[in-house]
């Protein structure tokens, strides 16, 4: 059908409209709808239009507006030309052979003048969006009922053919391109804040990504692989509205952002020939995660679809998982994705992970299911007899691994997020007291649950092995992120109380000791401000990154430690020489800031050592020399020592 024929056939339809707009106090009386969530936002009934009865084309029900605007309605802002004017006849003598150069003329006699433009009244911009949302309103209508009948047909229905994936996907880009000119319109530079809050009002960026992407694609991915050609085609069209979103409408980029991260998922996740573009998709998504997580490090959400985005790297996926439910805002629908990672391993299938990998993965498995106790012990056993070789043999390439595991460690004592869980209680309800009669009334109250038990003894195990390997700078991102835990915990005595008798404090202070020898600013760890050089800009590390956003960090860290960062997103998990001074700063810092209770470490200034309360200060067997310890681990193979060797990209060891 014609586009004149479309508009003939929608000329009598009467389109919805936005409310009255104001541009004085009196614009909030204007009503906007109910929005709960991204998943789950729709427009008000009294926004949406009724297409006429007997309309059975899907994608001839397009507004006349819409096809019948030109671009001159929607050009909103003039574009002013940067080229410079060529010289004029007559006003250089250029000889034959030569080049001109703009310096033999005035240049004052080449510049052009503005161009004229005609400027915009707020009445004409408000007439603009209402327009335009009304159009956009007709289209969405039609593709919410297009999507829900395609979505209800069953299998013996018809297949689509060629031409109706294409009306389809027209349709869905008519609407995408309305968003388009609705943002732009509403954030136009001479909008009032009436008119620029309607967009979040009327939650118009999770409207796109629902009716006018997620729906359709999730309609395409059922009807794999049929669908393949148009699912791709679409995908494509959507990744470049979204990024063209992004750099036009930075009010919403956290919206954008995540979007353009779930567009490259989906692209990956439809990738089954090519490695090399799955891989490509796979960096792609990941990138716009990061970026959103870095905006929103309290988010689970967006851990969670990091987790999925770290296959086969079964480590790392444990570690996203498990973050995305110890975060002050968790997303509870991981309890039921992470068990993706946890079924293979609880169910005896082989996997291509190594066996301690295998081992750390099905204990956490165990722990966070339930499910097949008498696997437990044995997994554990198996983990940790394995684990002092294992951290020989990988030396710096363990430093990832090592606070991915502690980082783990620590949410499976927190019972990954579980609300009846005694320390996630305290931590939760901020009852940071001295009081003892208010900590014994705490520890009375509330049991440990048996996982947090068993949780707890697997920690333990896991710090009596790590922590005995003195002088090893791969173990010091360990015991950063377990002095760290260990840290805020201290503030909370009723939650300490349930695990301090369990904790290694004397291996703990005397791997503290083994890091004073290398410390040349006493002045920063006796501090009780966070060590930093303020003369630079902030460098966090590693697993500084890894660590945000977690529930035991939440006032660790300065305000401006990542915000005033100027680090590329691949160059987070770079390790650097001049880091491991820094960590070791770190670490001794929060030693003696545990250490100022006295109740668990203690520090002597004079004599600059860490000690342990008199209740801890017992005999330990097998100690290593330090120079047993890292025999193998800083000397390597070409001589050079861990602790001078080139730089590491952690994300690749």
């Amino acid at each position: 059908m014609t586009r004149k024929a479309i508009s003939r056939k929608l000329s009598d339809s009467q389109p919805p409209s936005l409310p009255a707009i104001s541009h004085g106090p009196a614009e909030e009386n204007i009503p906007a709808p109910s929005v709960h969530s991204v998943a789950s936002d729709e427009h008000p009934a009294s926004q949406s239009s009724t297409l006429r009865d007997g309309d059975e084309d899907s994608v001839n029900s397009v507004p006349k507006r819409v096809l019948e605007r030109g671009i001159e309605d929607i050009s909103l802002s003039p574009k002013r030309s940067r080229a410079r004017a060529p010289p004029r006849a007559g006003e250089v003598t250029q000889k034959r052979g030569t080049l001109w150069s703009p310096e033999e003329i005035d240049q004052t006699e080449v510049l052009i003048k503005q161009p004229e433009t005609r400027p915009i009244s707020q009445e004409q911009l408000v007439a603009e969006v209402k327009g335009i949302y009304a159009g956009l309103v007709m289209v969405e209508s039609k593709c919410i009922e297009v999507d829900n009948a395609q979505s209800s047909m069953t299998d013996a229905s018809p297949k689509l053919n060629n031409e109706q994936w294409q009306a389809l996907i027209a349709l869905h880009r008519t609407l995408l391109h309305e968003h388009h000119d609705f943002f732009l319109a509403s954030q136009h530079p001479s909008a009032s804040p009436a008119l620029r809050r309607l967009a979040s009002k009327y939650a118009m960026p999770a409207r796109m990504w629902r009716h006018g992407i997620h729906s359709f694609l999730e309609l395409l991915r059922h009807r794999l692989p049929a669908s393949l050609e148009h699912m791709l085609n679409f995908i494509y069209l959507a990744y470049s509205m979204m990024a063209l979103l992004y750099e036009t409408v930075p009010t919403f980029e956290d919206a954008w952002i995540e979007c353009l991260g779930d567009l490259g998922r989906y692209r990956m996740a439809i990738e089954d020939d090519d490695l090399n573009d799955r891989e490509v998709w796979t960096s792609v998504s990941r990138h716009w995660y990061s970026k959103a997580s870095d905006k929103a490090p309290a988010t689970g959400r967006l851990y969670h679809h990091l987790a999925i985005l770290a296959r086969p790297n079964a480590l790392r996926q444990l570690f996203y998982y498990s973050k995305s439910l110890c975060v002050p805002i968790p997303f509870l629908s991981a309890r039921e994705s992470i068990m993706t990672l946890f079924e293979p391993h609880l169910n005896g299938s082989p996997t291509r992970l190594q066996e301690i990998d295998a081992a750390f993965v099905r204990a956490h498995g165990i722990l966070f299911s339930g499910r097949s106790q008498e696997q437990l012990a044995p997994s554990v056993d198996e983990f940790i007899d394995s684990l002092d070789n294992h951290i020989g043999r990988t030396t710096r390439r363990w430093m990832e691994s090592g606070y991915y595991i502690g980082i783990a460690l620590g949410c499976s004592l927190l019972e990954y997020g579980s609300e009846s869980n005694v320390l996630m209680r305290e931590i939760k309800s901020g009852a940071r007291t001295d009081d003892t009669d208010t900590t014994m009334q705490g520890v009375e109250a509330a049991a440990p649950s048996q996982s947090l038990l068993d949780a707890l003894d697997f920690t333990c195990r896991t710090h009596d092995v790590v922590f005995r390997r003195f002088g090893d700078p791969s173990v010091t991102p360990y015991l950063h992120v377990t002095l760290s835990f260990l840290h805020h915990l201290s503030k909370f005595p009723v939650a300490m109380a349930h695990i301090e008798s369990k904790i290694p404090w004397k291996l703990i202070s005397l791997m503290l000791n083994t890091l004073v020898g290398n410390c040349s600013r006493f002045d920063k760890i006796e501090g009780e401000a966070f060590p930093r050089n303020v003369k630079e800009s902030p460098r966090p590390l590693p697993d500084d990154f890894a660590q945000r956003g977690l529930l035991w960090v939440e006032k660790y860290y300065p305000a401006d430690w990542f915000t005033a960062a100027k680090i590329d997103d691949e160059e987070k998990y770079f390790e650097v020489a001049s880091m491991m001074e820094e960590r070791q700063d770190r670490c001794l810092w929060l030693g003696h800031r545990i250490a100022s209770s006295s109740a668990w470490l203690t520090y002597d200034k004079n004599l600059r050592q860490f000690s342990v309360a008199p209740r801890y200060a017992i005999e330990i067997a097998n100690l290593p020399t330090s120079s047993d310890t890292v025999r193998d681990t800083l000397m390597q193979p070409d001589g050079r020592g861990a602790r001078n060797g080139a730089d590491v990209d952690m994300r690749d060891a």
